[in-house]
């Protein structure tokens, strides 16, 4: 069977790294996200990285012999993709020929694109590979069941209208304005306080919300007080639900760039900012990478999409949090991160099934800010 393109799962591990290792590797059909080949292998003791190169390797040869010509290879490990696109140089000698073998197979494609997801969208080649590690670990083999694609892009296109009462729906927002936002500068752990002006958006987003959900299952919040105290406008015109705080939610850390404005950050470090606006994997000076970001709000949707099955969940938050979110709920590039402005005490809305399907429904709503 020839398929022009396909979408490649890959993922390896070792218990105790170096320890009992093995990989898993799902090639699906793109538009359906049909199972059409599987690979899994235990390789003895090895390492994780190791692990993850033999599964990619495995994943390659499997689209080869399907005949595809163009593949995206998806993984859960940074550094793999990272490496065989090119941006991260590959240090340790161990991996120097297991990448130079994936590049070699990547070369017989039209065309390959290394993409970077979470472990939860990664789930069925992650369960092939805990298999082969059960058996390099030499434990009873166990069945591994087949696993749809839990990801928007993968999911089988449709028009069809689907019930919203199986739905967790995300109402994100973004906390009232700080004197900071009037500023421009960059606010991430820094406790900026809500202005008088934060203060009366604040008001006015929870009687938004209060009419597009009044019935809300909870109200989750980042620690930070600009946005606990805009949480706790809206729990009030809920009816007084409790706030609860929730790590995963804060800003971005910028490090050294904290409130500072953007002029003043391209004066102070040029090459940093070059480099940070050009990657999501690039950190501020002391701080924290989008990257990084986006996997910890990554793990915070799915927390409540599996605890809040069929609910509404108000989520206060920041600018950077509440955008990678939604680039995720898109299936968008990282170029989405630059083109999306968010005002503050915006509101964002979008739906989440059991089966990975996602619709999105309102970006930066601020029509509740207009007359007051």
């Amino acid at each position: 069977m020839a398929v022009r393109a396909v979408l490649v799962e890959a993922d390896g591990g070792s218990r105790g790294n170096p320890g009992p290792a093995g990989y898993g590797a799902v090639v699906r059909d793109p538009a359906s996200g049909e199972v059409l080949l599987e690979r899994s292998e235990a390789i003895g003791t090895s390492t994780n990285n190791v692990a993850e190169y033999r599964g990619l390797i495995a994943g390659l040869e499997a689209a080869a012999e399907l005949g595809a010509v163009e593949v995206e290879a998806r993984m859960d490990s940074k550094l793999v993709v990272e490496q065989m696109s090119g941006r991260w140089q590959i240090k340790h000698p161990g991996l120097r020929p297991l990448a130079a073998r994936a590049a070699a197979l990547a070369d017989r494609f039209d065309s390959v694109r290394f993409t970077w997801i979470p472990r939860d969208r990664n789930r069925h080649a992650d369960a092939l590979a805990n298999a082969a590690m059960d058996a390099a670990a030499g434990k009873p083999a166990r069945p591994v069941e087949p696993v749809e694609a839990a990801d928007p892009a993968t999911a089988k296109p449709s028009w069809e209208p689907r019930p919203t009462d199986t739905a967790t729906r995300l109402i994100l927002v973004r906390h009232g304005e700080t004197e900071w936002t009037v500023q421009g500068r960059y606010a991430g752990r820094a406790d900026v306080p809500l202005s008088d002006r934060g203060r009366a958006q604040a008001a006015a987003t929870g009687a938004r919300v209060a009419e597009l959900a009044p019935s809300v299952a909870a109200v989750v919040s980042s620690p930070l007080s600009r946005c606990t105290a805009t949480a706790e406008a809206i729990a009030g015109a809920l009816g007084g639900q409790p706030v609860r705080r929730q790590d995963d939610w804060v800003e971005c850390d910028f490090g050294a760039w904290d409130g500072r404005t953007f002029a003043e950050v391209r004066e102070g470090w040029p090459g940093e900012l070059d480099a940070w606006l050009a990657s999501t994997r690039v950190a501020p000076p002391g701080g924290e990478s989008f990257a990084a970001v986006a996997e910890r709000v990554d793990r915070a949707v799915v927390a409540l999409r599996e605890a809040y099955p069929g609910e509404t969940v108000v989520v206060v938050s920041h600018v950077s949090p509440i955008k990678l979110a939604l680039r995720d709920a898109l299936a968008a590039p990282d170029a989405f991160l630059h083109r999306l402005y968010l005002d503050a005490a915006g509101i964002s809305v979008f739906d989440m099934w059991p089966d990975g399907g996602v619709a999105v429904r309102t970006v930066n709503d601020t029509a509740h800010l207009v007359t007051r």
